[in-house]
């Protein structure tokens, strides 16, 4: 089992790199950190640019339970922490009036009899709201996990929920702590990697930032994008993956709607392995342009005389030679 903590940042990067994730020193130095401090790891940037990649691998990488909570709008406390099994709850209170009045009948008939029962009766209506009867979510669940290894608990897109939602979390991201009425304080015996995400929807509060190491993820140059589609998707040419970097790299350059992330990057290029594609052309790139772009707008913004000039770019003798220089062993 790996140390939860790699011995130093490049231990940590070189940890990542072996599942095939590629930080950067600001993102390598965060996470380790987060890590050696036991603080929330908080990662904001545009959407598809690897924030949630991080918790995930990180969980592959320290041999740990990834538990996610996928934030949106409305989320609250039963969704997310806990609630009480209401059904169970009702069939153990319809148990207990039958045995009383079982015991009712009885003590009719003996007046010492039924008083045992009336207390086992009181007894198990106070346990209603017990350990036995409390379903738990995802952020209770990473408090109370138990196993040696302790979780990696991805709050994912948390600009999604709302600003009362995440005031609740202080608690949790302060004290690694959750006070449920009934039960009290419930702490974790050893603290969950914590990662959060955030696309920027809206800004986060101060409050919760200040309880995290902080780090932004922005969209790759096309050195680290050309390592990153040769790292996940290894059967991919050498040619068509220096295109595909290029193409995008022109894509993020343009006024579109929506910028292409790296998740759509990848996608692309399997469906190009797929398409057993060694090379781009206009052709190829109309037919398959809507795995990267995701509004009729923007595809219309691109397709016809424009595809042929941004694939020109990014054939161009330059683009070839950063990327291999790119893909030169380091």
């Amino acid at each position: 089992m790996p140390p939860l903590t790699p011995a130093s940042i490049d231990d940590l990067r070189h940890l990542l790199s072996e599942h095939l994730y590629i930080a950067d020193d600001g993102l390598a130095t965060a996470i380790y950190l987060a890590l050696r401090l036991r603080r929330p790891l908080l990662l904001e940037g545009e959407a598809g640019v690897g924030k949630t990649e991080v918790a995930k691998v990180l969980a592959t990488a320290l041999d740990a339970d990834l538990i996610r909570l996928q934030c949106y709008e409305g989320l609250d406390v039963t969704h997310a922490v806990y609630e009480w099994n209401y059904a169970r709850q009702l069939i153990e209170i319809r148990l207990a009036e039958a045995a009383q009045a079982g015991s009712a009948e009885v003590a009719a008939r003996d007046d010492t009899a039924g008083d045992g029962d009336a207390g086992n009766h009181a007894t198990r209506v106070r346990e209603l709201f017990g350990p036995d009867f409390l379903i738990e979510r995802p952020l209770l669940q990473a408090l109370r996990d138990g196993r040696p290894r302790p979780p990696v608990l991805l709050i994912d897109e948390l600009d999604r929920a709302d600003e009362e939602f995440e005031g609740y979390l202080l608690e949790l991201l302060s004290d690694f702590q959750i006070t449920i009425p009934e039960l009290g304080t419930i702490r974790a015996a050893t603290p969950p990697v914590v990662v959060i995400t955030s696309n920027r929807t809206r800004e986060l509060h101060d409050a919760l930032k200040r309880r995290c190491v902080f780090a932004w993820i922005d969209y790759p140059s096309f050195e680290k994008e050309l390592r990153i589609i040769t790292t996940r998707v290894p059967g991919a040419p050498a040619l068509l993956a220096e295109q595909v970097t290029g193409f995008v790299q022109e894509l993020r350059q343009a006024d579109l709607y929506k910028v292409t992330g790296v998740s759509e990057t990848l996608d692309w290029v399997a469906a190009l392995v797929a398409l057993d594609r060694q090379e781009l052309d206009a052709e190829t790139i109309d037919r398959t342009l809507g795995i990267v772009l995701k509004t009729q707008e923007d595809l219309q913004a691109v397709r016809g005389e424009r595809i042929q000039q941004m694939l020109n770019r990014a054939k161009a003798p330059g683009a070839r030679t950063a990327g291999a220089n790119a893909s030169a062993p380091r």
